[in-house]
């Protein structure tokens, strides 16, 4: 796991910025975001993710990871789709995560391209994949390639959020969202992050 060589000047910028997010960031001291290096396993665990509890995800996870060793796209191509299914997932889920290791057994996700494109041009990207949409896709620009300026408003938990501290919990229109984080831009993605401890202080990870 490697920490965002920018979380320190980003804490900085937006403690200045804005004292709500400053209460958060002091809330939280020592605590970073923690990336994953394998991008397989990352928008594999996002997959896994969607639609259900943190805590329910994780343990669907820990028992793929079981079922499948190592944990690559060869080895899930060359499972069972039984056994694959047998550690919680749905047949849509098993679908997707067989979409997703077709797309790097067959070169046709090439990680070796990705520092050089931007934020738009990755989402589109990986939304090729089978059950890969925006919120997915986002979660792997946060917790894969740590890029800086992520704001996933597809995130119920970080609207929640941002409604309950800078709403008094009243909602807010996409488009009030939208220009409330501007004041976050560049570093949206530590904003994302201290705005989901408030709500669980379990830091999450992909």
């Amino acid at each position: 796991m490697q920490k965002p060589g920018y979380w320190q000047e980003a804490s900085d910028t937006l403690s200045e910025r804005d004292p709500v997010m400053a209460g958060l960031i002091a809330r939280y001291p020592g605590f970073e975001l923690k990336t994953n290096p394998d991008p397989f396993s990352t928008l594999s665990r996002a997959i896994v993710s969607q639609q259900i509890s943190t805590r329910a995800a994780d343990t669907v996870w820990q028992r793929l990871l079981q079922a499948v060793q190592p944990y690559n796209p060869q080895t899930l191509l060359r499972q069972p789709e039984p056994s694959i299914r047998a550690a919680g997932l749905s047949g849509r889920k098993v679908l997707y995560l067989q979409d997703l290791a077709r797309h790097f057994h067959e070169g046709r996700i090439d990680p070796s391209q990705w520092e050089h494109k931007s934020d738009a041009a990755l989402i589109a990207e990986l939304s090729a994949v089978h059950g890969i949409g925006r919120w997915t896709a986002e979660m792997f620009l946060i917790f894969h390639l740590a890029r800086p300026d992520i704001m996933p408003l597809d995130d119920l938990g970080l609207v929640r959020a941002i409604e309950l501290h800078y709403h008094s919990g009243q909602k807010l229109s996409r488009q009030d969202l939208l220009s409330l984080t501007q004041n976050w831009t560049p570093w949206r993605t530590v904003a994302t992050w201290y705005l989901w401890r408030s709500l669980d202080p379990t830091p999450i990870q992909y």
